[in-house]
């Protein structure tokens, strides 16, 4: 299993916004690629408008190739990008160790 790991910083202020956007994106788009396993959000406390994204996918290609390059990338992006104060900080990541 492969963890996507996406440093977001999103425009202050639009936090609401984003959380319902983010949550809308995930369920309706994300959810149904192919390889999507699951997935995390966390809000940043002490920066408020950082967010940490996580995804686990059951490979590298699913999320880079069969993802990324499809239409449903777009419709993703469609959703969450205004928010975006910056591009995102994308990162893949395999499991070592797991209590």
């Amino acid at each position: 299993m492969i963890l996507e790991l996406a440093d977001i910083r999103i425009q202050p202020g639009q936090q609401a916004a984003f959380d319902e956007a983010i949550q809308r994106g995930l369920n309706t788009v994300i959810a149904h690629a192919q390889g999507f396993r699951g997935f995390k959000v966390n809000k940043g406390i002490e920066s408020p408008e950082r967010y940490v994204l996580q995804i686990f996918w059951d490979t590298l290609e699913d999320h880079t190739v069969g993802f990324r390059q499809s239409p449903a990338f777009a419709e993703w992006r469609a959703i969450v990008g205004p928010f975006f104060a910056a591009p995102p900080a994308v990162e893949h990541f395999e499991l070592v160790a797991k209590s």
